[in-house]
């Protein structure tokens, strides 16, 4: 072959294009879990959800005086102060000011009376800190609702102080003569339906009262109303479910309406059982603990259901008015069990619990 034809030849055949080189797409590439990020943290959810109790925690200062912010705010730096202490000995990361402990003395001292000493409320929120937290090891680690244990313990060691109620400081005549009066469920349980109608008013006044909150109790039974419009924005943000509440909440109201009125069978008063004491402080802020409620829907629901007949049953048949605290602490035992026999639904696999 000439030099002519190898050139010919050369020139007829095509040069293979340079192909470039293969590129992954994002929504291909492999890595570790978490696959799933978002902007939310555990600092960020703490102080919304502590931002949410402010309104309830500024009308409580309204209706019962200066002292209530006393035993807010010694709560608070009793519980943040314990957390630092206890992480500093212990030489691991300080996340005493992430928000949780923060929570845990405002929603205890939502749970105590206004009028409690102030040496009371600080032991107890210390007592929450350290024995129902770190002595599980921490954050996401413990077993019981802080809160509820510190006002466990709080009523097991002083309970003629834990069951003295204030009277309103916004209502002039109580303001100065100091009056102390039982909450409406105590007189229910002591006096009767009828004494509680009597000194609390009846039908629209009553259930008004307790709705917006203008009536004898715990500083997180003063306003049912901002309680609410709190829980409803945390579900709204998705940062608890609305299952739990709705259960809970619904439970209590039928087992009432049902077993528990003056005159026989259905001739009790749901709206007052939901209204009255810590029923929707438990229902919002209390049951939809990430830690101690289960971590399915369907389980948080038994959580809900089981925790609402415990209420009705103390209610009913115990010898304290209120049963909001045992209730959910009885069923933290039960959330291993629960979590254990609903379990989320596995990735590509049709059933399982949501």
């Amino acid at each position: 072959m000439s030099e002519n034809q190898t050139e010919i030849q050369a020139e007829a055949k095509p040069q293979a294009e340079e192909k470039p080189a293969l590129t992954m797409p994002e929504w291909l590439t492999v890595s570790s879990s978490p696959h799933m990020r978002t902007s939310d943290s555990v600092e960020k959810i703490m102080w919304t959800v502590n931002a949410t109790l402010a309104p309830a925690a500024i009308w409580a200062v309204y209706q019962f005086g200066w002292h209530a912010l006393a035993v807010m705010l010694t709560a608070i730096i009793s519980a943040v102060a314990t957390e630092w202490v206890i992480q500093k000995v212990r030489k691991v990361p300080v996340t005493a000011f992430d928000g949780s402990a923060f929570l845990t003395g405002l929603l205890l001292s939502f749970c105590v009376p206004p009028s409690l000493p102030l040496w009371m409320t600080a032991l107890g929120s210390a007592f929450a800190i350290f024995v129902a937290k770190h002595s599980f090891g921490g954050l996401g680690q413990n077993v019981f609702n802080p809160a509820h244990i510190g006002r466990a313990f709080l009523l097991a060691s002083f309970p003629v102080h834990m069951t003295t109620w204030s009277g309103i400081a916004s209502t002039a005549k109580e303001a100065v003569d100091g009056v102390t009066t039982a909450t409406p469920l105590g007189m229910m349980k002591e006096h009767g339906w009828s004494a509680m109608l009597d000194n609390f008013g009846q039908g629209a006044d009553l259930y008004w009262r307790l709705f917006v909150g203008n009536i004898n109790g715990s500083l997180g039974e003063v306003s049912a109303l901002l309680l609410m419009l709190g829980g409803l924005y945390l579900i709204f943000k998705k940062y608890i479910s609305w299952e739990g509440p709705v259960v809970y909440l619904g439970t209590v109201a039928i087992l009432s309406w049902a077993f528990s009125g003056p005159s026989g069978v259905f001739t009790g008063d749901p709206l007052f059982a939901v209204l009255s004491g810590g029923m929707i402080l438990g229902a919002f802020y209390m049951i939809t603990d990430y830690v101690t409620s289960p971590i399915t829907r369907r389980g948080q629901m038994i959580f809900a259901l089981c925790a609402g007949f415990l209420v009705w049953l103390i209610r009913k048949f115990g010898g304290y008015p209120e049963g909001v605290c045992y209730s959910i602490l009885l069923m933290n035992c039960f959330t291993p069990l629960i979590d254990r026999l609903i379990k989320p639904k596995r990735y590509g696999v049709t059933g399982g619990a949501k």
